[in-house]
């Protein structure tokens, strides 16, 4: 079993069931999944920047991206609909324990001048959203194969109905929250 995903089961669930009090353990929130979203807006004019980004997509997560396309056309931004601008990948189970556990302790550290993510960024139903600057900071990419330093979303979808309770169940998982 992954290192995070024992973690979970035997800290942060007898934690959170204290603190707030569940009747039932399908109360206790959880990790549904975790979404990796790649914006890749100047592919408009090349479309080898789509097949760059979600090839660094999958050698990050170790899963094949969707390439997402335009729902309608914005002549502002030189869209049409239905063309592909960006790739998500979409994580559940034991890979997505692995990738958060590959997360905290290799990548976010390697990040110069990092003092911790930000607390700010809850939906208010449960689920944090934090975004990266550059695909860089994974292992897996090789400096000299990227084709453009680009950046990336990950959302943490959870089952907890508030931001407080989505706070301690991240932070008990080992997020390294700023004070």
């Amino acid at each position: 079993m992954n290192r995070l995903k024992e973690k979970y089961l035997n800290e942060v669930v007898p934690s959170l069931k204290e603190k707030y009090n569940y009747k039932s353990i399908m109360e206790i929130p959880k990790l549904e999944k975790v979404v990796i979203n790649m914006g890749v807006g100047d592919a408009t004019g090349n479309s080898k920047l789509i097949e760059a980004a979600a090839h660094d997509l999958s050698l990050i997560t170790g899963q094949k991206p969707v390439i997402t396309k335009a729902k309608k056309s914005i002549a502002g931004f030189k869209v049409r609909a239905g063309q592909a601008i960006g790739c998500k990948v979409t994580l559940r189970g034991e890979n997505m324990y692995n990738f958060i556990d590959k997360l905290i302790a290799i990548s976010l550290p390697s990040v110069r001048d990092f003092r911790g993510v930000s607390p700010k960024s809850f939906d208010g139903r449960g689920n944090y959203t934090l975004g990266i600057k550059e695909q860089l900071i994974f292992q897996e990419i090789n400096y000299d194969d990227v084709v453009k330093v680009r950046g990336m979303d990950i959302v943490f979808v959870t089952t907890a109905k508030s931001n407080e309770e989505a706070y301690d169940l991240l932070n008990g998982l080992g997020i390294p929250f700023r004070k």
